[in-house]
Parts: C-alpha cells; structure tokens; sequence
C-alpha cells in the first residue's frame, strides 16, 4: 500500500503524537525482512548488543550499512515518505536499528523520550526528528507491545536519569512520579496488530515496552530519521549508533523489496 497521510493524521500526530497503519507491508516483504533480521541476530558483530545472559540479541544497529534487505527499508518509500512529510522536508538516517524482544528473554525498554537521548548524548537542537517503525513480527498484548502515554509530547524534553544498571543497554530514563503524572493526564495505549503494521510516534513521544514473557518473539525496525537541517553536533557515541552522513535519503522505488526477493529466487533458478 501507499502511506498517504491525510490532513486528519496529521492533526492526530500533532495531537496525540503518534499515528498506526496496518498492512502496510505485505506477508512477501515481510517474509524476506525477518529471516535477514534473524540472521542479523545470530551473527557475531558489534552492531548486535545482547541481554544481560550475554547471548539473547537486544538490538542491531545500523543494519542499512551491511544488509541488502535492510539497505532497501533504509530507503523505501513508504516509510521514508510519511516522516519527510511531517518534517516538512528532507530527512537523513539518524540511527537504524532492529529490537529483537526474543521469546521468554526479550527484556524491558523503560519509560524514556528518543528526543532526550538524541539531545543529550548526540547534540541534536531540535526535536525535528522522529521513529517509523515496522513489525517483523505480530504484536500482542503478550509479547512486549510499546506503550505510549498519549499527548506527552507536548511536555517537551523531560528531566531524565542516565539508567546504566536496569538493563544490558543505557538509557536515559524518566522518574516514576513524572509518569504517574503524564499517565494520569493522557492514559496509555499500546498498539497491536499483525506483521506488516507501522508506528509513527513523535521523538518526545514518552514510550516503553515490559519483557517478553511469551513464547512468540516480537522484532520490530525502527528508523528514527531526522531533518537535515537539524543533524547532530556532538559525536561521542559510535557512528554506527548515531550516524554522521547528513545526505538526505533519496527514496527507492515502492517494489524494491519485491525486486529483491525476485532477484535471489532467479540467482537460484
């Protein structure tokens, strides 16, 4: 399908800060992203940060930098499409990345703000950058679905403590009693659906997800993309964490995953 975004999305986004679409990736394209993703996982690279066990993948980083597949989700259109549209201009990759949240041992995300980690650890001025996200996987109410306080955005960027110890990831991460707050003015909600969903949120968006108690895995791609104008000044952290090309993403043609699947099942004709 074509991610249009229509006046009415764009005053929930600017509302509530975050917008959901099913099918917008089909059972073919899935299929190819998430047998890479999987790959990815059980590959031995410093992009691929573990749980605490040391051996369940957490996240892989930068992904678009040494995988075809993901190469081509770096680019494609309906993802890239919608976020330059509210950013209302050019966009360049500010980090990739693929969230495992394996079966049993997936591990929590607490409650943070992107914005407030992308400010203090990457020196970006503004928070004119936001997360696409894709589901590789269907998300239920059993398997570590994010949680969003709606309408949290419009706090800005939030007083934050530098969480080292909670998981095997740092993270800076909002005080209980500021979420008891955000949640008594704007609830929560978490949105569910099958493989081939995507999730807008806003980058001030306050968002977590609980750990994977199930026995069904939830992988998700996010690709937090920002304007141009806006890129990063501080470059503390590895590049493949936070990117430093600034050239704005020229988007791919709508099939160019299809195209590839196409081409590796003729490679082994």
């Amino acid at each position: 399908m074509v991610l249009e975004l229509t006046p009415e999305h764009l005053q929930q986004f600017d509302e509530e800060g975050w917008l959901f679409f099913e099918d917008v990736f089909d059972a073919d394209e899935i299929r190819v992203l998430n047998a890479e993703a999987h790959k990815i996982f059980a590959s031995d690279r410093k992009e691929v940060f573990r749980e605490a066990d040391g051996t369940t993948a957490r996240t892989a980083f930068a992904a678009q930098n040494y995988n075809e597949a993901y190469r081509r989700l770096g680019a494609h259109p309906r993802l890239v499409g919608p976020v330059m549209r509210v950013l209302d201009g050019p966009v360049y990759m500010h980090q990739f990345k693929i969230n495992a949240k394996a079966a049993f041992n997936g591990d929590v995300w607490q409650w943070h703000q992107d914005y407030g980690t992308w400010k203090r650890d990457d020196d970006m001025p503004e928070a004119r950058a936001m997360n696409i996200a894709l589901f590789l996987e269907d998300v239920t109410e059993f398997n570590g679905a994010l949680m969003f306080i709606p309408r949290s955005h419009k706090a800005g960027t939030l007083k934050a403590g530098h969480d080292l110890e909670t998981t095997s990831y740092p993270l800076w991460t909002i005080d209980n009693e500021t979420i008891r707050d955000l949640v008594a003015a704007g609830g929560i909600i978490s949105p569910k659906g099958k493989a081939g969903s995507v999730i807008m949120f806003h980058s001030n968006l306050v968002h977590g997800s609980p750990s994977n108690m199930s026995p069904f895995d939830r992988t998700i791609v996010y690709l937090s993309l920002c304007h141009v104008d806006n890129h990063i000044r501080r470059f503390k952290r590895a590049e493949w964490i936070a990117h430093r090309d600034f050239t704005p993403i020229e988007p791919l043609a709508d099939d160019c995953l299809k195209a590839l699947a196409a081409e590796r099942t003729a490679a082994a004709e």
